[in-house]
């Protein structure tokens, strides 16, 4: 499998050889880098991976890692939660809810994917279901939210036998009221490329035949997702997370933070 973006080279490179057997990438704040670079990446077996990376100065670096999680913030606005409170969201077995009223009596951790075929998403949903102990000893529910219908949502369900409840948005309203980013541009960057690689090597997988679905690649392959703590209380946003790209999770330390420590 060949793999490449490319952009205007730098005078800098970086090659990395993997023979006989799968290192794990550490290739952590790679996705804030907000200067052109290009890589290629060939995997065969035995596997080799050789990346070539655009230079970047220290301070530029130290500047984008400075920023390196979405924007976090203890409220949104009475206009956000008032449309919040008209959007319906759909279960597993095809009935409508006020996404409000997730949240309206309990305290909840609802992450936003991008599409339900994503990798990436996949990923973010095992990440947060890591620490689903966590939150049912302080109470709190584990939620994911996918643009997309109501099979769609089966398929990723079935898929990932994620441990939270899933619900489909088909309207994509939940998406435009917190307003998270949308664009070829937050989609497609040398960092979400680098991450899909890594989770490949992990052993993680896109879903094609749910990506490629025409809902999907019209509208919710370029809108970027996030993730809130609310509740309870329907007004009730403690903390939102908004991804700057594709695969921007934030520290899970934050997420529990906001969720499950007592003030």
């Amino acid at each position: 499998m060949a793999i490449s973006v490319s952009a205007p080279a730098h005078n800098c490179g970086l090659t990395v050889g993997i023979k006989g057997r799968v290192h794990r990438l550490l290739i952590h704040n790679v996705n804030l880098i907000p200067y052109p670079l290009s890589f290629n990446c060939n995997l065969s077996s035995p596997l080799y991976l050789t990346p070539t990376f655009s230079a970047i100065s220290a301070s530029h670096r130290a500047s984008a890692i400075s920023n390196s999680t979405g924007i976090e913030s203890t409220v949104v606005s009475e206009e956000t939660t008032n449309v919040l409170d008209d959007v319906q969201v759909f279960d597993l077995n095809g009935q409508g809810v006020p996404i409000s009223d997730l949240w309206k009596d309990r305290k909840a951790v609802v992450a936003f994917a991008r599409h339900f075929g994503c990798v990436l998403c996949r990923k973010r949903a095992d990440y947060l279901a890591a620490e689903k102990d966590k939150m049912d000893a302080a109470g709190v529910a584990l939620v994911l939210i996918g643009p997309g219908s109501v099979d769609q949502a089966r398929s990723f369900s079935e898929q990932t036998k994620f441990k939270g409840e899933v619900y489909a948005d088909p309207s994509y309203r939940s998406y435009d009221a917190l307003r998270f980013v949308s664009g070829v541009t937050t989609t497609f960057t040398p960092g979400a490329g680098l991450k899909i690689i890594q989770l490949y090597m992990e052993g993680y997988r896109q879903d094609w035949k749910l990506s490629f679905e025409k809902d999907t690649r019209t509208r919710g392959g370029w809108r970027q997702g996030g993730i809130i703590v609310a509740g309870p209380g329907k007004n009730k946003i403690t903390y939102i997370h908004k991804d700057k790209e594709a695969g921007d999770d934030p520290d899970i330390n934050e997420i529990l933070n906001a969720c499950c420590v007592q003030s």
